[in-house]
């Protein structure tokens, strides 16, 4: 059975250069920058998992699932097969209706479209803090290196 989880990967502008050019650089220096984006992919996931609490009571039950994943560009995901509630329903189940609601099930609240009631919400909220600090943190990495450490 497929993962079912819902996996995020911040726009980073400019980021497919950069990884090209972290291809040319020795293997240490992607892990390197794979550590640091799984860090701010930390922060960002404590703040989202953080939102789902706060959000409603379907929306904390997901709360729990929301991991980062290491990466050269920071990524959470969350969801999946975990089984939440007090039926013991898996996360997947519950994750679509609590971020964007629904239209015809009665247990979710009302459809946002393309909105988002939490997740989304956050990681947007949050993008251009995050992808300024990758970029920081990618361009010393990358100095880092090509300088012979």
């Amino acid at each position: 059975m497929a993962n079912k989880a819902i996996s995020i990967s911040l726009h980073v502008e400019g980021a497919r250069e950069t990884l090209a050019a972290f291809r040319r650089l020795p293997k240490d220096a992607n892990n390197a920058l794979r550590d640091r984006s799984l860090e701010l992919a930390q922060a960002l996931s404590t703040k989202v998992a953080s939102a789902a609490r706060s959000d409603s009571g379907q929306s904390a039950l997901i709360a729990p699932t929301v991991k980062a994943r290491r990466d050269r560009i920071p990524f959470i995901e969350a969801g999946g097969s975990t089984r939440v509630g007090r039926n013991r329903v898996p996360a997947y189940k519950v994750i679509f209706g609590s971020e964007f609601g629904a239209r015809t099930l009665p247990q979710y609240r009302p459809h946002v479209g393309k909105g988002s009631y939490w997740m989304f919400k956050t990681v947007e909220a949050n993008e251009a803090e995050i992808m300024s600090t990758w970029m920081k943190a990618a361009a010393d990495i990358q100095r880092e290196f090509e300088s012979g450490g």
